[in-house]
């Protein structure tokens, strides 16, 4: 870890020298996933031109490694850039839910930088924030993840603790943050099925279970690159309680907001994901 965090304090400039580098050699050379990627925005984008899509997979490229140098950089980054680089335009959306000492679930989608995203939270919002991982095979990914995550407060939670950990906080007012846009790909993992992408796409049933066993409101983090090494978040109420016991609004809507996203800047989601792996 330690060789990490020196690589780290390198000045972003100079770390975005390394990613137009990592770029250029994962397009050109190894082709990374470069099937994949092509498949999903054909089959996302039936009626768009090769050359269109082209020219988004190469710019896709470009941000995927700024993320990867970007999420290094979070080892060392300090607060007060970090809150210059990663504007929430609207966090005053969250008081009324603070004054009334309700909690809310923020749900994000795999659009660059969602680590920033996290991140820039624990400092810019008036409220903590809670994340939910996925715990990697990987020992040093596990430790470099859960170090640049929680750097600022943020508190880690499991993916198989979520509703132990929801009952056990509920009187903590906080945010409770998911990137949950990813394929529930585990036999354990039930999936709930709507039009997404001109598909039909299976979304983690898990996400409107939460909401109905804690009741609280949820919230869209709509991020947009400004400039490389600048982003905007927008905050946007999705869904509200009381939820029935079979209510599924806080994932429909869930679907449109990362739909709407992708739509508006298709090169900033994480087009290398195997994301339709089943289909119902």
């Amino acid at each position: 870890m330690w060789w990490l965090i020196i690589l780290s304090r390198l000045p972003l400039p100079v770390l975005y020298l390394f990613s137009d580098f990592i770029s250029f050699i994962a397009y050109y050379v190894l082709r990374y996933r470069k099937d994949v990627i092509f498949t999903n925005l054909s089959n996302s984008f039936p009626e768009m031109p090769v050359s269109e899509k082209k020219k988004i997979i190469k710019e896709f490229y470009k941000n995927l490694c700024d993320y990867g140098v970007e999420t290094l950089k979070l080892l060392s980054l300090p607060a007060e850039e970090l809150r210059k680089r990663m504007v929430y335009k609207n966090p005053e959306i969250l008081l009324p839910f603070v004054d009334r000492k309700q909690p809310v679930i923020f749900l994000a989608s795999h659009q660059f930088n969602w680590e920033w995203l996290l991140v820039a939270g624990s400092i810019s919002l008036p409220l903590p924030v809670d994340f939910v991982y996925q715990e990697q095979s990987s020992n040093l990914f596990n430790q470099f993840s859960l170090r640049c995550r929680s750097r600022f407060g943020a508190f880690p939670i499991k993916r198989e603790h979520v509703a132990r950990e929801s009952i056990r906080r509920k009187n903590i007012v906080r945010g409770v943050a998911i990137v949950g846009d990813q394929f529930p790909g585990y036999d354990k993992d039930k999936k709930y099925w709507t039009k997404f992408l001109n598909q039909d796409t299976a979304f983690f049933l898990g996400l409107g279970q939460l909401a109905i066993l804690t009741q609280y409101p949820a919230f869209f983090a709509a991020v947009r690159k400004v400039k490389r090494g600048f982003y905007e978040i927008e905050l946007i109420q999705i869904s509200e309680p009381p939820y029935g016991k079979e209510s599924h609004v806080m994932v429909d809507n869930y679907a449109k907001e990362t739909e709407k996203v992708i739509l508006k800047h298709p090169a900033g989601w994480l087009w290398s994901h195997k994301r339709w792996k089943d289909r119902p």
